[in-house]
């Protein structure tokens, strides 16, 4: 199987247009959002967008790759910053943000019938940093040791899937976030 040849630099920053606009429309008006509405945001023609991604469903993975490649590469900066505690904590909240975002690519993909693309690589850096973030918090006293990254994933994927059916109502996310944190700490 022969490799893909290499974009020209006038597609790559074709391909980059496509996806920030599509990032942009997706979140003013949503994942089902037009194809059309993309292209405009873009300064491109429809064509164009479907150069680089053939389905709408190709687009949506492309934009949550991306966003998820951007997460982990935050969390790794979080993994080394100079306070253990607010970056645990400020990370976990980024999670519940970032979580919501994710939930709804994933099932605009799962409804269209096409697979939720693996993290790979991604998902690894993720985790990585999340398990060092969590030890250096444990180190400080800040967490209780008998948390692990699994028990940790769970509960904020609990979480931001909860976080999802208060709405919008920021106030009381913000409150329920709390709650969580604080069974985190330890007594």
């Amino acid at each position: 199987m022969t490799e893909p040849k290499p974009l020209r630099a006038d597609a790559r920053r074709n391909r980059a247009r496509v996806l920030a606009a599509a990032e942009t429309v997706f979140a003013a008006k949503g994942t089902g959002a037009p194809t059309e509405e993309v292209a405009r945001e873009a300064g491109v023609g429809i064509g164009t967008v479907f150069r680089h991604f053939p389905t709408k469903e190709a687009l949506l993975e492309a934009v949550l790759m991306e966003r998820m490649r951007r997460f982990a590469e935050e969390a790794q900066s979080f993994a080394a910053a100079d306070d253990p505690e607010s970056a645990f904590f400020a990370f976990l909240g980024r999670w519940a943000e970032m979580a919501a975002v994710k939930n709804a690519y994933t099932d605009a993909l799962s409804a269209a019938g096409t697979e939720v693309p693996r993290l790979g690589e991604v998902g690894v850096k993720a985790r990585d940093a999340l398990g060092a973030l969590l030890s250096r918090a444990q180190r400080t006293g800040a967490v209780r040791e008998d948390v692990g990254v699994g028990e940790l994933i769970a509960l904020m994927v609990g979480a931001s899937r909860a976080a999802e059916h208060l709405g919008d109502d920021a106030a009381l996310r913000t409150r329920t976030l709390a709650i969580v944190f604080d069974g985190l700490r330890t007594r």
